[in-house]
């Protein structure tokens, strides 16, 4: 008979495990002392072990049971630097393959694993370091990794600091036993998360305050780093330059007066063509973008992509872009994808759908919608996407369905109360907001909000204006329904929904009117960017800052559109590609 061939055999790997029965036996024998070849002493506690098993689990001891100057014959080891308590949890590791890690133990757990080189209770110790990152505890977490050289997670603790740096200045205390050249290295970096340098004057005046005699001859080195030309000039001349460490510190001096002589040379001369070279003008990377694709310009669609960099308030064109020009489209990001759904290209109403990875650059497209949705209203919300409403081709729906990425699915959802198309939809405290919109005969007053958890609409107090192409976003814990188109005229009036009161109430008029436009809340002031005014497309953006209670003007998009949709994503790693240039200055031209 003939014998089978090797060649014929499918090619496959086996990954062999102990079962919890094989740990147990281990452990059994290892307290029976059993088989046991080694005695492991430590501050006169003696443990017994099986020498292959502690290998198994460790190069150091791998080292020491089987390394080259290995003694067959031996076989009590003493070993110093850890306590009997550490050593027996690594022993336990060896034999189990787990460890309990508590906020008491973690640290001296860490530094006995990395003294032993047990790489699995290391991995464990960093994901649970990991995940009581918080701003009180930060910076001790990035000290301890960088003790241990757990890289990951010190770049992790290091990316957070730099995010939440504002939070963690005036909650924790810890700054406060960061070295001159640790609180340099972070305060130095564009990637420094604050909206005003004020802040990081502060932090430093903290610092220095801990150690006064000691630190405030560091201060030159500090100021250097901040950008003092990005300050409130009030506050400038009040709180830096009139500071008590200033005065009696020469070297200050010298950076006071190249401060002072920036901000003069930027109010002397057009502010969107300053340079970001010079440190001290130099703003920083912004935490969040805005995002926005497509729209009506001209006599067509189009597929323009740009960013907004907030921090430099300048728009930045995204180039090779390859999706299909669309208008009347929505936009959501979820789950590291930017979402491009519906819309119009001025013959083709789409009921297709397109995702975008902002870190690969990568286009895919997903599953379409079950029906062709023009004049879409598009929000992420619990990790789906929520597509309502619009036009599709025929009649205008009043029909919803949502997306889930991990299936690739469309699932039809309930029906809203009123057909809405050139609505606009929001989120806020787990539940969808949807207002205006055109019925096909009339602009609409009425508002409804949808509760995901039973599956159903309910209509919410009417707003005061109709306002169909209207702009409505989640901002400061309400609802505000902004511009639009009431059937006669392009509105600038805008209002808030309180949804405890469930009342509007009216808020400052923006400064020209417009319908269609990018809305979006971004460093805490909300965003409206482009639009119809009632004669022509914009490039025109604006803010509300409710602090404040006032609209004022932003940079110009690059591109006159309206009928464009906006997103907003916080912490993109590669932030860079998406912001101004802060060394080689370009601006974006018209």
């Amino acid at each position: 008979m003939e014998e089978p061939s090797t060649s014929r055999l499918p090619n496959f790997n086996v990954k062999r495990r102990l079962s919890s029965t094989s740990y147990e036996i281990l452990k059994e024998l290892r307290e029976a002392g059993e088989l046991c070849d080694a005695i492991i002493r430590v501050d006169g506690v003696e443990m017994k072990v099986h020498k292959n098993i502690m290998c198994s689990c460790s190069s150091y001891f791998r080292a020491l049971f089987a390394g080259a100057w290995r003694n067959a014959e031996k076989q009590v080891y003493n070993i110093p630097g850890v306590s009997a308590h550490m050593m027996e949890s690594i022993i336990e590791y060896a034999y189990t393959r787990t460890v309990a890690i508590t906020n008491d133990n973690v640290e001296q757990l860490l530094a006995a694993a990395s003294q032993f080189h047990v790489i699995g209770i290391v991995s464990a110790c960093c994901e649970f370091l990991e995940s009581q990152l918080c701003s009180e505890n930060c910076i001790g977490i990035w000290k301890i990794a960088n003790c241990y050289h757990c890289f990951e997670l010190k770049n992790k603790a290091n990316i957070f600091i730099l995010h939440n740096f504002e939070q963690m200045v005036k909650v924790s205390d810890e700054i406060l036993q960061l070295s001159s050249s640790e609180l340099g290295e972070f305060i130095e970096k564009d990637e420094l998360n604050v909206k005003q340098e004020e802040v990081v004057f502060e932090a430093i005046m903290k610092w220095i305050s801990h150690e006064p005699q000691e630190r405030k001859k560091i201060l030159p080195l500090l100021l250097q780093k901040v950008r003092l030309a990005q300050m409130n000039a009030e506050y400038f001349m009040n709180n830096v330059k009139n500071n008590e460490y200033m005065k009696d510190n020469d070297e200050c001096k010298p950076i006071i007066v190249s401060a002072i002589k920036v901000m003069h040379d930027i109010n002397s001369s057009n502010p969107s063509y300053a340079e970001f070279r010079n440190q001290l003008n130099r703003p920083r990377l912004p935490y969040e973008v805005v995002f926005a694709f497509g729209g009506w310009s001209g006599p067509n669609a189009t597929n323009v992509f740009e960013a907004y960099d907030a921090r430099a308030d300048m728009w930045v064109g995204i180039t090779r872009t390859e999706e299909n020009p669309r208008a009347y489209h929505g936009m959501a990001y979820l789950k590291d994808r930017i979402y491009i759904i519906g819309g119009f290209n001025g013959a083709n109403y789409f009921s297709n759908a397109t995702s975008f990875d902002p870190v690969k650059k990568k286009w895919q497209e997903v599953a379409p919608m079950h029906s062709s949705r023009c004049y879409v209203s598009v929000i992420a919300l619990n990790g789906f996407i929520y597509a309502i409403g619009g036009f599709d081709g025929h009649i205008r729906l009043n029909t919803a369905e949502r997306y889930q990425p991990e299936t690739n699915q469309w699932t039809i959802i309930s029906p809203m109360h009123e057909v809405r198309s050139d609505a606009k939809a929001t989120t806020l405290h787990g539940k969808v907001y949807i207002c205006g919109g055109f019925t096909g005969n009339e602009c609409l007053f009425s508002a409804e909000s949808y509760d995901p958890q039973t599956d159903q609409w309910t209509l919410i107090a009417p707003m005061t204006s109709r306002r169909s192409g209207i702009g409505v976003i989640a901002y400061d814990e309400q609802i505000y329904a902004v511009g639009g188109f009431d059937g006669m005229n392009r509105l600038c009036t805008a209002e808030a929904y309180d949804p405890l009161t469930d009342t509007w109430h009216a808020i400052p008029n923006m400064l020209i009117p417009r319908s269609n436009f990018g809305i979006e809340v971004v460093d805490d002031v909300l965003l409206v960017a482009g639009g119809y005014n009632g004669s022509s497309t914009t490039f025109n953006v604006e803010c509300y800052d409710k602090k404040i209670n006032e609209w004022f003007e932003l940079s110009d998009m690059g591109l006159s559109r309206s009928a464009l949709s906006c997103c907003v994503i916080a912490g993109l790693q590669n932030v860079k590609e998406y912001a101004m240039p802060r060394d080689n200055y370009v601006v974006f031209e018209h």
